[in-house]
């Protein structure tokens, strides 16, 4: 079953097959918030507008309403949104029972154009610089997560200590360990697949109950709609099995943090805009000039790949998170891994985003950056060879929310890239998210950021 078209989902309300739509926008957390519709209103109206609160995007990650944004705050009352489906994304969700679900774009409520500060809003204006340049991104995300014994409601009753995952072993790549996680699993695939959204695999990483979904490449937009999709629906099955699938991070001190690692490539056409046969990894002069951009600015954009205090909990020698801003050849140390060398399917992973990135604001900088690469005509420095994380002379990307803080605000490229009010707005959420920190004690991260990061 693929994507729905607003014909079909009025014929499956009018036969009674759908009675509810999941209305969805994406919060600065990369989460999915909104309203459930009764599917004959949608179809009667809601599919061309709804509204939402102004603070939704302006809240922490337990829905605070924090003051100190321009954008809106309890001086401007609070005002509305504009919540318009985006109705390419409307899809089925047979996870749940006689539902759909569509994506929204948030538009200025006097104005009805895009609110320039809200997820969606910040890649689309990326992808149509490219588009300007006579390009089209392709992007994927390896979206790791670990997956717990108890429910949400049983690991909160218990303190958070009843944190035994639903498998006890280092399940990478074992096919027998994993097959115990196939109850969550399995009906994540199937639901995906059922959607039209291309879902290559699950796998077990490399930590006690830890898995990986991968979703299979798309244009940038797509890629991002599909990691959120996914996401939600990991969580929300797992709830529905008596289970809970945790994105924090980096959960437990002894235990290898979650990742969302990032793979892109410019494209012309059917042709790919990375790919240079002549030369000896297949890399063209554009490429080069993008994956400079990518490494030069990491430093100044690190805040969107990493939002949270819990985020920088991952950066680790010897964890497979990176720590260095620098390339290498499938090589898992740095920051940024050349993928597909010598085909046409080279492209450049970045490994530093967490997994409780927000797709849209990774995927937005690091396009910014690599269009200001090529725009600066950049050269990109040879690969680097053996163990980064030993490698004293590299530069290092921030290590703590506070140093990712000061290069973000700090940042002439994102300013250029996004606008003064896109930047301080973030910002805002940065000192917010250190502000709350300081302020409480050491269990602080995983009572707050265990369910919903």
């Amino acid at each position: 079953m693929a994507a729905l078209t607003l014909d079909k989902l009025k014929e499956q309300v009018e036969a009674g097959e759908i009675d509810t739509v999941l209305a969805c926008v994406i919060d600065m957390q990369g989460r999915l918030m909104g309203k459930r519709f009764h599917a004959a209103h949608f179809v009667s109206s809601a599919w061309e507008e709804s509204h939402c609160c102004n603070y939704l995007l302006a809240t922490d990650l337990e829905m605070y309403t924090v003051e100190g944004y321009a954008a809106t705050s309890w001086a401007g009352g609070y005002g509305d949104y504009v919540m318009k489906p985006d109705l390419a994304t409307l899809r089925p969700a047979p996870w749940l029972e006689a539902t759909a679900i569509v994506l929204c774009d948030i538009l200025d409520h006097h104005t009805h154009q895009p609110v320039p500060h809200s997820p969606r809003a910040m890649l689309q204006a990326q992808v149509k610089r490219l588009e300007a340049m006579g390009f089209s991104a392709k992007m994927a995300t390896e979206l790791e997560f670990f997956l717990f014994e108890k429910s949400f409601d049983e690991i909160r009753k218990s303190g958070y200590t009843a944190l035994d995952t639903l498998t006890p072993y280092n399940e990478d790549y074992s096919l027998q360990l994993s097959l115990r996680d196939e109850v969550v699993l399995r009906p994540v695939r199937n639901a995906l697949y059922a959607m039209g959204i291309p879902v290559e695999c699950t796998k077990g990483e490399a930590e006690t109950g830890q898995e990986e979904l991968n979703i299979k490449y798309d244009e940038a937009m797509l890629a991002a709609d599909y990691h959120v999709i996914g996401k939600h629906v990991v969580k929300d099955v797992a709830l529905l099995k008596g289970h809970a699938a945790s994105f924090i991070p980096k959960w437990h001190r002894d235990k290898v943090g979650s990742s969302a690692h990032v793979h892109q490539s410019l494209w012309q056409g059917s042709d790919s805009a990375f790919y240079d046969p002549e030369d000896s990894l297949g890399m063209s002069a554009l490429m080069k000039s993008y994956c400079a951009g990518l490494i030069k600015y990491a430093p100044e954009y690190t805040f969107f790949l990493a939002q949270n205090v819990n985020s920088y909990k991952r950066f680790q020698a010897g964890s497979f998170a990176p720590t260095k801003a620098v390339w290498s050849v499938d090589n898992r140390t740095a920051g940024f891994r050349l993928c597909g060398a010598g085909s046409k399917a080279v492209r450049m992973e970045c490994r530093i985003p967490g997994s409780d990135v927000n797709p849209y604001l990774a995927m937005a900088v690091q396009l910014a950056a690599g269009i200001k690469g090529i725009e600066e005509g950049l050269e990109l420095a040879p690969p680097a060879d053996g163990d980064v994380y030993e490698q004293g002379s590299v530069v290092e990307i921030p290590s703590t929310l506070r140093a990712a803080r000061e290069t973000l605000t700090n940042s002439a490229f994102l300013r250029e890239a996004f606008g003064d009010a896109v930047i301080d707005h973030y910002t805002r959420a940065a000192d917010w998210e250190q502000e709350a920190f300081d302020a409480v004690v050491t269990d602080w991260e995983i009572q707050r950021g265990f369910e919903r990061a």
